[in-house]
Order: C-alpha cells, then sequence, then structure tokens
C-alpha cells in the first residue's frame, strides 16, 4: 500500500517538477561586468554595452549582462582577483594594475617595440596568448585582450629632451613605471582614474598614456603638452570571465559567448583606441590648445638607447621563472611585423 501510495505521489508531482524545471531552464543568466571606465567612456558605451546587446540578441535574451561601470563594484586593481573569488563575473581592466602576476604577459608591453595603432597592438596581444596559453591567466576564461597602442606623455612643462624628463613625476603604471626610471622620470603609479586629481593638484607633472586619455578622462583640461613617444608604451586590457561560472553554463550559451566575443573583438574592442586618439587629438589642439611635440631622430635615438636594455632584463627575469620568455618576445617581434603592415 505504502508503495502504491508512493508511486501515486511521483506521478502527482511529475508534472510540477516539470513545470519548474521549464521555468528555471527559461530564467535568463544575469552576469555582472565590472570595470572601471567612466559610464560615459566608448569602453562602457561601444565595448562593454555592444557585447551585452549582441549576447541577449545571439541567446535569444537567455544571457543578460549587467554592467558596474567607474569602479562601483570594484576599484581597478581588484578586477581581476575579483573574478576570480567571484565578486563579479566578468571584469574589464588592465593586466599592468597587479604588476608581477602576470610576468609573461609583460612582453607586449615592453618598450623598443612599435605599435602603429591599437588594430595591430590588440591583434599581435590577443594572437600572441592563444599561442602561448599562459598560466597566469588559466584560473579565468579569457574572453578577449585589446590594447591601446602607442602611448605618449602628456606633461605640465614642454618636454624635448631627455633633460626635461629628468625628475619629473609621471603617472604611471606596470612596466610603464620601469621604462619611465631607465629615463630619468619619477614614475609614480596610480590608475588611471586617480591621475586626473593628481595632476590638478600637481601631485604629478604628467602621465604616460594613450592620447584618449585627453579627452575620455580630460587630461587636456590639466595638462599642457603632448610629446609624441610611440616606442615607450602598450597597455593590455582583459575581458575575462569567471572560471566557474563559465564552467556551470549549458554547452550552447559558452559558444554563443565565445562567437560573440570574438566578434565584438574583431568589430569594436580591437580599434577602440583609435578612433578615440585620432578625436582626442583634435580636442586637446583645438580646444584647449594643448601644444604638440615630436622628438628629432636624434633625441629618439637617445631614449630607445635607454629602455630598449629593458627587453634583456625582461628576458633574464623569464628564464628565472621558467617561463618561455625569448619564445613570447620573439613572437611579439614577428606578430608586429605583421599586423603592423596590415593595419
Amino acid at each position: 500500500m505504502k508503495k502504491l501510495l508512493l508511486i501515486i505521489l511521483v506521478l502527482l508531482a511529475a508534472p510540477m517538477l516539470a513545470l519548474h524545471g521549464a521555468q528555471g531552464a527559461d530564467k535568463p543568466v544575469t552576469l555582472r561586468l565590472a570595470h572601471f571606465f567612466p559610464a560615459t567612456h566608448p569602453a562602457e558605451t561601444e565595448l562593454v554595452q555592444g557585447l551585452a546587446k549582441a549576447l541577449d540578441e545571439a541567446t535569444k535574451g537567455r544571457l543578460k549582462i549587467v554592467s558596474y561601470p567607474g569602479q562601483t563594484l570594484l576599484a581597478a586593481p581588484e578586477i581581476y582577483d575579483g573574478v576570480v573569488t567571484g565578486i563579479a563575473d566578468i571584469g574589464l581592466s588592465c593586466f599592468s594594475y597587479t604588476r608581477g602576476r602576470f610576468p609573461l604577459l609583460e612582453v607586449f608591453e615592453l618598450p623598443g617595440i612599435t605599435y602603429e595603432n591599437s588594430k595591430a597592438a590588440s591583434r599581435v596581444a590577443w594572437d600572441g596568448i592563444k599561442a602561448l596559453a599562459p598560466a597566469e591567466v588559466s584560473d579565468t576564461k579569457l574572453l578577449m585582450v585589446l590594447a591601446t597602442g602607442p602611448g605618449d606623455l602628456f606633461t605640465k612643462v614642454a618636454v624635448r629632451t631627455l633633460e626635461d624628463l629628468k625628475g619629473l613625476e609621471v603617472r604611471a603604471t606596470g612596466l610603464s613605471a620601469k621604462t619611465l626610471a631607465a629615463l630619468g622620470a619619477i614614475p609614480v603609479a596610480m590608475p588611471q582614474s586617480e591621475a586626473y586629481e593628481a595632476l590638478s593638484r600637481g601631485l604629478v607633472k604628467g602621465n604616460l598614456s594613450p592620447i584618449e586619455v585627453l579627452q575620455g578622462w580630460k587630461h587636456a583640461e590639466v595638462t599642457d603638452y603632448l610629446t609624441l613617444t610611440p616606442f615607450l608604451y602598450n597597455t593590455l586590457f582583459f575581458v575575462t570571465m569567471s572560471k566557474s561560472v563559465w564552467e556551470g553554463l549549458p554547452v550552447d550559451l559558452q559558444a554563443a559567448i565565445e562567437d560573440v566575443s570574438e566578434r565584438i573583438f574583431l568589430d569594436v574592442a580591437m580599434g577602440l583606441w583609435d578612433e578615440q586618439n585620432e578625436a582626442a587629438l583634435t580636442y586637446a589642439v583645438e580646444t584647449t590648445g594643448q601644444q604638440v611635440i615630436t622628438l628629432s631622430e636624434e633625441e629618439s635615438a637617445r631614449w630607445n638607447a635607454l629602455v630598449t636594455p629593458i627587453q634583456e632584463e625582461y628576458l633574464a627575469d623569464m628564464e628565472r621563472k621558467d617561463l618561455p620568455g625569448a619564445e613570447a618576445l620573439q613572437l611579439a617581434k614577428e606578430l608586429s611585423e605583421k599586423y603592423n603592415a596590415m593595419y
């Protein structure tokens, strides 16, 4: 009798369980995306919102992204670890904000390698990381890596020679700090979100960054000179997902995320800084009167001679850590030639 009663209860419950399961399956997956850019920055309006919209369309509403810009969920240096620990499901930030955490990837930010634009720099970094598959990023699911391409010096005083740069406090992060120190400047580490106030208060006298910062972060308001230094700088940004969240998604949603991420990388992310740099340069010169300084060939050679040895230091450091530094550096040089010619 008990067995019969149990069977009846199971049969009665089955439709309810099936309905609950269907509702659970239909319920959208919502992912929290943390980043440090202002809500008005193209990294939010074009990249993040573009990714969110494309994923919503590709999954027919089954996957939603809620963005938390401007460090509202996590501070810039905490974003990668925040994704690892589950505070955010997806994060967008700079590798260089946690210097030493990603040693092999520093190859793509080494001075002495010229990137003509952000398209070339982004393709070099993303292709290179796929080929190298470094263990240092294996604790998350990388969706894409993009780069600023060349960066320049924005300063309160004119910098035309090494002598002008010597002893100047300049905001920098990651490997850029080492580069500036080699040139005689005094690097001051801070995220981009703090640089405007530091410049306005005179805590630093300059910034080494892509030109878009003059407009996107309003640095043209607090600096007067722009010294072009395309051989000094490149910064990598990651868009990465919690590994546990990734592994918990259905296979079809995983496929949609990979497909959409690659499409957004090619259509939006890899050239995001090029368009901004052009607009910001026009804005800075025409609106705020920024003075552009181009180094002479002789002066550029002096600067390069001081920063190129950093590549040798990188190789020695990678050898101590038993990482394939020589392979990574050769790959970065080969890919930069390929994509500089293409873009």
